[in-house]
């Protein structure tokens, strides 16, 4: 099936629309946010399993009953998803959600309120090998061609939610003060107890040493790959095919060395380096 088969477009941006539709769009640009939620942003393939177990057990203080018991897209949904219209009654305050968005989409009422942004940002040559499986296992996406085309098409912005850097750039440059916190997946993969601690603090959760190392090992990797309400194994083979490659893949940084040719490293890094800008000298991790 051809991407407009499987993809819608909203403002220039592709989605799939198995899990959007225009409606579900236009529920999002319509949602009423509260001064005490909490919205784990992020661009696709950049730690948003992650942020859907790790932000309810911050905000309720390392309760286990909502990741064992409910599956991550009703616990933390996404804000321009379907499913959001169904649950977002349910979410116990204050509320967890995570998006997509790049900053100029968030709803209105975003802006008005105080509620607090988690921004987590990987490393692009990381983002585009995870999302290149992706692509081979989840049925409802177009199949990603060569490992080359794939990247030219990550470099074109023909991807889910556009350019990294445009959604990078948008995010980085807001008004939002100390409503945001800025932290990356690397940061996450090297010291997963000091990053928490670093969110809880920022969230006014104050939780003590003991509950962070509570919370930091229900959401180590090997963890969240046997919980069945975090793995994605109840979605049915028709939708995602873990036979292709597993949904929770690896969950390390720095695979790209794996896969990058040098050509295709510097063809990357020029084009990114060049659409970054001033940007690119501050970012947490080198191009090269």
């Amino acid at each position: 099936m051809s991407s407009e088969g499987k993809y819608l477009l909203y403002n220039g941006l592709l989605a799939p629309k198995e899990t959007h539709s225009l409606e579900s769009f236009k529920f999002a640009e319509e949602f009423t946010l509260k001064d005490d939620d909490v919205i784990g942003v992020l661009y696709p393939k950049s730690g948003t399993i992650w942020m859907q177990e790790i932000l309810p057990l911050l905000l309720n203080g390392g309760d286990l009953t909502p990741i064992q018991t409910i599956p991550n897209w009703d616990r933390v949904p996404w804000l321009e998803e379907k499913r959001l219209a169904e649950v977002v009654d349910q979410l116990p305050s204050p509320r967890a959600m995570v998006t997509h968005f790049p900053y100029h989409l968030m709803p209105a009422s975003f802006h008005t309120s105080k509620a607090k942004v988690i921004y987590v940002m990987r490393n692009p040559k990381d983002i585009l090998v995870s999302s290149f499986y992706f692509h081979q296992m989840a049925e409802f996406l177009e199949d990603p061609g060569t490992f080359d085309e794939f990247i030219e098409k990550f470099l074109e912005g023909k991807v889910l939610f556009g350019k990294w850097t445009d959604h990078v750039k948008g995010w980085k440059d807001t008004d939002l003060g100390d409503r945001i916190m800025y932290i990356t997946y690397e940061e996450m993969v090297q010291d997963l107890p000091a990053a928490l601690k670093r969110m809880s603090d920022f969230l006014g959760r104050n939780l003590s040493d003991e509950t962070i190392q509570k919370i930091a090992e229900h959401c180590s990797f090997k963890t969240m790959k046997t919980n069945t309400m975090s793995n994605f194994s109840l979605v049915p083979k028709v939708y995602m095919d873990s036979d292709k490659s597993p949904f929770l893949r690896k969950g390390i940084a720095g695979d790209w060395k794996n896969h990058f040719s040098s050509e295709q490293l510097a063809r990357f890094t020029l084009v990114i380096r060049k659409e970054l800008g001033n940007e690119s000298s501050s970012l947490p991790w080198s191009l090269d």
